[in-house]
């Protein structure tokens, strides 16, 4: 089944580059120039993925984002949000909205299609855990890689699937720090330089999440200066 994108972007020439681009690829592309537009589609076609700008008339890409995440049927569609902005405030403010991943232009072309194919196959597939022999069950924690849940006790936890596969990842490896740039590279599927806080922000919504379900005990441990272990 060929893959649907929605590309929402105010400027014309980046919004037909990557509609070419991608289409060159195989995907079928849908295209809006404003976010009120943006948001009707992706509820209309409810495409795999939704490609956003950030800066854009009347409504902005962080309140179409926002939108897309409050919306039942629209809630699980990955999102890349692409920006003219640098700023860490903008690309935090996204990751916590609910943004998958983060673009600043100008941008190579080539690295969108890393990042998109890297979505899809996560979006596509129920996690690395459901289709091997790891480990799913130790002492009190069960993972539930179906679900995209985390069950501790006889409490459950609805994580991400990104929050999944962070969590797996350190439940693996439990005991051990995992480090930031092996989170980055296994997680994302590349290694963007000095992004930190990609797993900082994705660490911080993980952590509340399994916090609700602890009862009261600290599983994630924060290696400062190194990154992160699951102890148990």
């Amino acid at each position: 089944m060929m893959n649907k994108i929605l590309v929402i972007d105010d400027d014309t020439a980046i919004n037909e580059l990557v509609k070419i681009n991608l289409e060159l690829e195989g995907y079928t592309v849908f295209q809006a120039n404003d976010g009120v537009k943006g948001f009707a589609l992706a509820k209309q076609e409810l495409p795999n993925l939704i490609i956003l700008d950030i800066m854009m008339p009347e409504v902005d890409g962080f309140t179409v984002a926002k939108r897309i995440r409050e919306n039942e049927t629209t809630k699980d569609i990955p999102i890349i949000m692409l920006t003219a902005l640098s700023e860490l405030n903008d690309k935090v403010n996204g990751f916590n909205i609910g943004v998958d991943d983060y673009l600043v232009k100008p941008f190579e072309i080539e690295e969108l299609k890393v990042r998109v194919r890297a979505l899809l196959k996560r979006s596509n597939s129920i996690p690395k855990s459901a289709a091997t022999r790891e480990l799913l069950t130790l002492e009190e924690i069960t993972l539930l890689p179906e679900q995209y849940s985390v069950k501790i006790n006889d409490k459950q936890a609805k994580l991400t699937p990104i929050e999944f596969e962070i969590f797996n990842l350190l439940f693996q490896n439990h005991g051990n720090m995992v480090s930031s740039a092996k989170l980055l590279h296994d997680i994302w599927g590349y290694s963007p330089d000095d992004d930190v806080e990609t797993i900082r922000v994705h660490i911080r919504h993980l952590r509340s999440k399994i916090d609700k379900i602890s009862d009261g005990k600290k599983y994630i441990e924060t290696i400062y200066g190194g990154g992160y272990k699951l102890n148990i």
